[in-house]
């Protein structure tokens, strides 16, 4: 299949890489793999997304630590990046809209370059017809923009965050089929995870289940950010765990200890909180 044939893919991690991990990496190479693997997608780009600190998760640092680090991680990176529209943002962001303001941005990118791309006028021909070619032409290409000539955005994630879906109140049900039905799942799961019974078991993923990919990740990696601090707050070696440059940046700064674990102990966490106050409206 020609790469003109082929849909081109941006994948899309959000959460919270505190910090990120070389797991975190990992996922995208494995995704990328798959994808193009098909023979029917291209992978053209992954974005890391941290979340903001208004997510109020347990340990949550600073999400200037959090970004600097996934930027230290990506640095030699040809192909990922870091983006930090959602670490910005003073409220939490439901994922979906993360996912719908990345592909809104493609969109107009690749409207802007539709628009830009000039029209020849032929000899001979009057000045009106070139005129209503061209008015044509770029009506055209604001339809192909948004059907094939645009990279579709599709999330990354973990067996986790998919069984996520089930956590009562956690999620909304309008946002899952936003998620998996106009934008698309690539989860990286472990031989032997339930992650089909999770598809099977759920309506709205049973019916976008074509939408949703699972990688299996042959070679296990059991690296998480949570065992990465519990290792920190003991004095223990991360080397190996985490990119190198990413070590050197927590060390410098005495990032994860037992007094930052504690931070928003207590605190529910903003979907949860926000479940709560839309139900008492």
């Amino acid at each position: 299949m020609e790469n003109s044939e082929k849909t081109e893919v941006v994948l899309l991690a959000c959460g919270s890489f505190n910090p990120i991990t070389n797991m975190h990496l990992r996922l995208f190479e494995l995704a990328k793999d798959y994808m193009n693997g098909t023979g029917k997608y291209e992978v053209i780009k992954g974005i890391i997304s941290p979340v903001g600190d208004a997510y109020k998760k347990k340990g949550l640092i600073s999400a200037h630590h959090r970004v600097i680090m996934a930027e230290l991680a990506t640095k030699n990176s040809k192909w990922l990046e870091v983006d930090t529209w959602e670490s910005l943002q003073q409220d939490w962001i439901e994922t979906a809209t993360v996912l719908r303001h990345h592909q809104e941005k493609l969109e107009a990118s690749s409207c802007d370059h539709q628009q830009n791309s000039p029209v020849l006028e032929r000899p001979g021909r009057k000045r009106k017809w070139a005129e209503q070619r061209q008015d044509f032409s770029q009506k055209k290409s604001l339809e192909q923009t948004k059907t094939k000539g645009v990279p579709k955005v599709k999330l990354l994630c973990g067996a986790d965050f998919l069984e996520s879906f089930g956590v009562p109140n956690l999620w909304k049900g309008e946002d899952i089929t936003k998620i998996v039905g106009d934008y698309g799942l690539i989860c990286v799961t472990r031989a032997g995870n339930d992650a089909q019974k999770f598809i099977y078991e759920s309506d709205v993923l049973w019916k976008h289940q074509n939408n949703i990919h699972l990688v299996n990740e042959w070679i296990t990696n059991d690296i998480s950010s949570t065992k990465i601090r519990r290792a920190l707050r003991r004095g223990q070696s991360i080397r190996y765990l985490v990119p190198d440059l990413v070590q050197e940046y927590i060390e410098k700064h005495s990032l994860y200890s037992s007094e930052s674990e504690e931070r928003n102990v207590g605190v529910i966490l903003a979907p949860l909180q926000r479940k709560t106050a839309e139900a008492d409206t």
